[in-house]
């Protein structure tokens, strides 16, 4: 019998959206809540043949996988695993394998931020609730510039959406060029440019050593009083504290954040009390077809590897070392 853990499922959907009981011999538990205590992880793991990681909720430092000896699969969801030590699972023969993406969920989710901020959807549709109407006058997008840090998938859907809004588009990436910017729609300025010109900033690189911290109380001192910042990619590519001071002090208009640099949001985090912030619990990737597609290819996966023949390995080393059911 296999055995295997799904963790971080907080709305407990991995179940009904993928075929895990297509898995021969394999008794399989759900976590709905996130463990984040190393030593409460581990003891929650022993015993677990196959981990299935919800993207990146949980990380798997070497300190954790040591400490299972039972582990032998780590089966993830996206193509990219940042949060697991790779090396360390391959030394310990822990296969990690990947999935394709989410499509075009996250940019979607965006939209929905942008627009809920500019047109402070989330304050009206509490005040119309309490008997107000009418309480605040919001922006259009039309004639605005969104300025796009990072111009991968998600930020070139974004510069093409844009300008159905009738929006000017302006771009900054580590390897963006002027022509491959012009190509989306869009222009490419320097890093100053990009947070003193932009309406609405929004971001959309992953979270590398380089881009950790990238956003400091220098970019926001750059930005208009009436600008927005919209991050929907990683919580710690922005100075939270700066972030914070710049909302508190209305030096920008307002935030709309997906991601955090404590994920799930502490229950008494700053953020929550301010009222220019519009927050959604990391939902870029959950959509229905989202997860149902990264857990539909988790289930491939982990098929494949109780099969013997293993896909979308992401650390070939540990074949070396692979650990036997």
């Amino acid at each position: 019998m296999v055995r295997v853990a799904i963790l971080d499922d907080y709305p407990n959907v991995a179940r009904q959206i993928a075929d895990w009981d297509g898995i021969p011999g394999a008794e399989i538990m759900t976590f709905t809540d996130h463990v984040a205590e190393p030593n409460d992880l581990v003891e929650r793991l022993l015993g677990f043949d196959v981990v299935q990681m919800t993207r990146e909720r949980t990380p798997f430092p070497a300190s954790v996988l040591e400490r299972l000896p039972d582990l032998k699969l780590l089966s993830g969801n996206g193509r990219r695993q940042p949060h697991v030590d790779m090396e360390a699972a391959s030394k310990l023969g822990i296969m990690v394998t990947g999935t394709g993406g989410s499509g075009g969920s996250t940019a979607e989710l965006v939209w929905g931020l942008i627009i809920g901020i500019m047109r402070h959807i989330p304050w009206e549709d509490q005040a119309i609730r309490m008997g107000r109407w009418q309480t605040r006058l919001g922006d259009s997008l039309g004639g605005k510039t969104l300025g796009i840090l990072g111009m991968g998938n998600i930020g070139t859907r974004m510069a093409t959406i844009a300008q159905l809004f009738d929006m000017n588009v302006i771009a900054w990436g580590p390897t963006l060029t002027a022509e491959r910017a012009s190509a989306s729609g869009a222009t490419f300025v320097a890093w100053d440019e990009l947070f003193s010109q932009a309406d609405v900033l929004t971001i959309h690189v992953p979270l590398t050593d380089l881009s950790r911290g990238w956003v400091t109380a220098n970019e926001f001192g750059l930005m208009k009083p009436t600008a927005y910042l919209v991050n929907t990619s990683r919580g710690p590519i922005v100075d939270e504290r700066a972030l914070i001071d710049a909302l508190v002090e209305h030096r920008i208009a307002g935030a709309a954040l997906d991601v955090y640099d404590q994920e799930p949001l502490p229950p008494n985090h700053p953020l929550l009390t301010l009222n220019n912030t519009v927050l959604s619990p990391h939902l870029g990737y959950v959509s229905r077809q989202g997860l149902g597609k990264f857990f539909s290819d988790a289930v491939d996966n982990i098929k494949a590897w109780i099969a013997g023949d293993p896909t979308n390995v992401l650390n070939e080393d540990a074949l070396k070392f692979v650990r036997k059911l």
